[in-house]
Formats: C-alpha cells, structure tokens, sequence
C-alpha cells in the first residue's frame, strides 16, 4: 500500500487528464508530465504493459514524482490481436478515421462469429523512477467489431466496437456509461483497490 496525495500522468492528453482525476477523486492530485517536459518517449516496448512501464519512467524521472501511466488499444481475435500496441498509428500516423476504414477493409469478409475484440488497458504506476516492483493493473473491455461505424460519442475505435451488455456501439454510449463499463475504468478500478482509494 502506498500513500499518494500526488501523481504525474505520463501523458500530454489534457481529455485523459482530466478522466483520471475524475476516477481518482480529489484526494490525489493529478499532474500532467507536460508541466515538466515537452519530450515524450519512444514506445519501444513489445506489450502494454512495457510501453506503460517506459512513459511512467519517464515521466517519474522528469518530474520526481510518482508517475502514473496508461497504455491502450484494441486487440482484435481475427487479426491475432492486432493493431494492439500500435492501435493508434494502425493507419501509418493517419489518424482515428483512417484507422477505422483501414480495419473495416482487412476485416471487410469477416462474419460476425470471428469479429471479436477487447479493448485493453495496461497502468503502470512507480513511485520513483527506479522503482523495481512498479503497481500493474489491466482492463480488459470485451465485445466486437461492427462492419460500418455507428454513434457519435468517443474517440479512436469506439464507433466501430460493438458492446453486447448495451445493445450498442462504444460511440453510442454517454461518456459517464462508458466511464463504468471501459477498459480504462476496469484498470482504475483495480489500482483504486491497491492504493486503497476505492
């Protein structure tokens, strides 16, 4: 168990942000790594789990703080777990559209049955940028790939991620349903237990 009253997250998304210190809650107060450095590592790990451990690494060596860090994307069960890692630069650097239409055209004679998916939440939380025994936790969010995209809500992936408990896509649900039922909130969910914060 670790005391935290605060933390750098190992990101420059202000949206991700802003997330976390929601699902935090105001006893942790949560910090940005661009207050402390413009350069962001190179994710050269070969897992979630590694390429979240290198950015709170950095972010816990640039800042002296407890850095926290989360790595995220989708696995798809056809693709044998691609685009993974590399979720958000599928498309060569393109962008969440381009990501999209290229996953709907290799998936395009795909039937339903093999469409599966998750999406996956790796955090890594050190208390110091050597630390040894870093907090890893992971989400897993189940579900599989529509043929067209559908809803307006979201990012990335999730117009395309059907989720069978809502009958609808991830791009359909409110941003506070998603908050409950997301890979991102499985895996806070989790640390929340292990710093005691639940």
């Amino acid at each position: 168990m670790i005391a935290l009253t605060q933390l750098v997250l190992a990101s420059h998304n202000a949206g991700k942000l802003k997330e976390l210190q929601a699902m935090l809650g105001d006893r942790v107060q949560v910090r940005s790594v661009a207050e402390f450095s413009s350069h962001e590592p190179e994710e050269t790990g070969l897992s979630f789990i590694e390429n979240a451990i290198l950015k709170a690494r950095h972010a816990a060596r640039v800042s002296g703080l407890p850095a926290l860090a989360d790595d995220s994307g989708l696995a798809v069960d056809h693709l044998g777990g691609a685009p993974g890692i590399y979720s958000a630069r599928y498309a060569d650097g393109q962008g969440d559209a381009a990501n999209n239409a290229k996953l709907l055209e290799v998936l395009k004679d795909v039937p339903d049955a093999e469409r599966g998916a998750q999406f996956v939440c790796a955090l890594a939380l050190l208390r110091h940028a050597d630390d040894p025994l870093p907090i890893l936790c992971e989400g897993l969010w189940h579900g599989r790939i529509l043929h067209a995209a559908r809803g307006a809500h979201g990012f990335g992936y999730d117009p395309l991620f059907w989720v069978p408990e809502r009958d609808c896509s991830s791009a359909e649900l409110s941003p506070a349903e998603k908050n409950q039922l997301s890979h991102r909130a499985r895996a806070m969910a989790q640390l929340k237990q292990r710093l005691d914060l639940a």
